[in-house]
């Protein structure tokens, strides 16, 4: 934010911090994980595979345009990565909302990933940690898409009822 050319190597060792200003850069799932867990520690949850535009959105663009140019320009299938691993040799799953894949938004492919990533970390008595950063409902599927919020929430429910803890 302060306009300062700064190197790559800098900014890498600084973990996307500007050492001048100490503006945070945006980071994705694989710097996250990178940064939480202990080196070589973790291994990511497979991504999961739902209808691709179950609802045939059209508004300027196709959804399924969309969804393309933004797998092709991120390099990832969704908005959320989940690994498990260890932080400070504690088994811990930690799951990443991306930003920079059409703003992080909730669809079926996140909150199924959600759920998947809080299944796993019960069935492995894992803390369950979570960066958010999300645009909120993805319109283009509609209700399918606030489906998805009374799911995380029960999802949640039953990591409190495992005894594990949640970390946001």
């Amino acid at each position: 934010s302060c306009g300062e050319m700064i190197f790559h190597r800098d900014l890498v060792a600084n973990m996307e911090v500007c050492p001048k200003c100490g503006h945070h850069l945006r980071i994705g799932p694989a710097e996250r994980f990178a940064y939480t867990f202990d080196p070589h520690s973790f291994t990511e949850l497979p991504p999961v595979t739902v209808a691709a535009d179950p609802l045939r959105f059209k508004a300027e663009k196709k959804y399924a345009d969309e969804m393309k140019a933004a797998k092709a320009k991120i390099g990832r299938s969704e908005a959320f990565s989940a690994a498990r691993g260890t932080l400070d040799g504690l088994p811990v799953l930690v799951a990443v909302q991306a930003f920079d894949f059409l703003g992080g938004s909730l669809g079926m492919a996140v909150g199924e990933s959600f759920i998947g990533a809080v299944e796993a970390a019960i069935a492995e008595r894992r803390p369950f940690l979570l960066f958010v950063a999300s645009g909120g409902a993805r319109m283009q599927e509609s209700l399918l898409s606030l489906m998805q919020m009374p799911r995380t929430i029960i999802a949640i429910q039953l990591l409190k009822e495992a005894g594990l803890p949640y970390i946001v």
